[in-house]
């Protein structure tokens, strides 16, 4: 992360340097850059948990609850692709600009459609065209740092820069994922339940069309030079690469069947809109390792780090099911907290290792949809078994989400080792 961010030599003719003839990355995207793009970003951390706390609360469902959020990344998923086709076909400041525009309108009839008297099929399709509208910020995002360091560094330093650029850009994603929801639970139990979703409208309306007007927009996404010859497909479907994304799959079910079992938890004492609130002690312990990932000694090897924090993370669920006080299960979170944090760091780390030349944007987007994917299935599947067996079934899930977590380290651990005895 710290690379990323540094001033380094330059030696490269043509490089246009910032003052003192070094070339920095927060210098050449501009002070107002970073903090524009993470605050763009939150919209979608703030959608899919809103909109399940504003159906929850309207319609009094768990399950169609579940599904709306469900749906709304499943728009996601299948469009996302598309609209980073079209913003690499006309530009991403014409794309961004109309995405987050209907973004903003859809979350607002959304606010409107939950009390509506309308079939709950028009919430489903609303949801699905809000996720399938979601301005994609995060890899546009990344896109235009790749753009600019080939722009400003010589190509002997543009590796570890790109490298520490894709650090930074996955340790945003976590933030904005984490305390998402705890913006959420805020404005839902301090206002109204349609608070947040009218919040992540005023969101995407200001931020990301300042994300979309700001002068790096025009940054193209690498010059040819610092593209490399791509590696064949084949190549992503390595368990070195695989296995990363299985378990960004399981961090996925987790998301999906914590929140929504928790909401049904909080239901079941009459304050689902508080779910994002309590959901947000978990972000106490995932955001002090996380930042303290960079500390950890050398030798303390990534696939070790991912058994370690894996197993704390199946150990504070275990305790779920078992939790009677809206107390206990914020305890509980806690220590799960411990555990998400550094696996996900772990995880986009291996990915960012492994990835296949000239293919690691399709790895991080592979991870990344992973997380969608899971985060909606568990969401949906998660809603149907609290409203038919309560919220103490539901809270079993993420138990069952962290073991895949965990079997995922283990076949990264064995690739691994498989990989180090072929080397040798």
């Amino acid at each position: 992360m710290h690379t990323a961010l540094s001033p380094t030599d330059t030696r490269a003719s043509g490089t246009q340097p910032g003052a003192g003839g070094r070339p920095s990355l927060i210098r050449e995207a501009g002070y107002a850059y970073f903090p524009i793009a993470l605050i763009a970003r939150l919209p979608f951390a703030m959608m899919v948990v809103g909109i399940l706390t504003l159906v929850v609360s309207a319609r009094g469902s768990l399950a169609l609850g579940g599904a709306t959020s469900a749906m709304t990344g499943l728009g996601t998923a299948l469009v996302g692709p598309l609209l980073g086709a079209a913003a690499d076909r006309f530009g991403q400041r014409r794309v961004l600009l109309i995405a987050g525009s209907v973004n903003s309108l859809l979350l607002v009839a959304m606010a409107w459609l939950a009390f509506a008297p309308v079939a709950d099929a028009a919430l489903l399709g609303a949801a699905f065209l809000i996720g399938a509208s979601m301005p994609q910020v995060s890899p546009l995002s990344r896109s235009r740092l790749v753009g600019i360091i080939g722009r400003a560094y010589p190509k002997e330093r543009r590796t570890p820069v790109v490298n520490g650029a894709m650090a930074y850009e996955s340790a945003a994603d976590e933030i904005v994922f984490v305390f998402g929801p705890v913006i959420v639970g805020l404005l839902a139990t301090t206002l109204n339940p349609a608070a947040p979703v009218i919040g992540a409208a005023v969101l995407a309306l200001v931020f990301v069309s300042a994300f979309a007007l700001h002068p790096t927009a025009r940054t193209v996404s690498a010059h040819d030079e610092a593209r490399p010859a791509q590696a064949p497909v084949r190549e992503l479907f390595r368990a070195r690469v695989l296995a990363p994304a299985v378990g960004a799959l399981g961090m996925g079910l987790f998301f999906g069947s914590m929140l929504t079992s928790l909401t049904a938890f909080m239901a079941e004492r009459g304050a689902p809109e508080q779910a994002g609130l309590v959901y947000g002690a978990m972000g106490i312990g995932s955001a002090a390792l996380a930042l303290g990932v960079a500390l950890f000694p050398a030798r303390y090897t990534l696939p070790a780090r991912w058994l370690t924090f894996a197993a704390v993370l199946v150990a504070g669920t275990m305790a779920l099911p078992f939790v009677d006080s809206v107390g206990a299960i914020a305890l509980a979170l806690l220590v799960i907290g411990i555990g998400i944090g550094p696996t996900l760091v772990t995880q986009y780390s291996l990915a960012a290792a492994f990835s296949p030349q000239g293919r690691s944007a399709t790895v991080m987007t592979m991870l990344g949809s992973a997380v969608v994917v899971g985060q909606s299935a568990a969401s949906a599947v998660v809603g149907l078994i609290a409203d038919g067996a309560g919220a103490r079934a539901a809270l079993i899930t993420p138990m069952v989400a962290a073991a895949v977590v965990l079997a995922a380290g283990v076949w990264n651990l064995l690739a691994n080792r498989r990989l180090a005895r072929a080397h040798a």
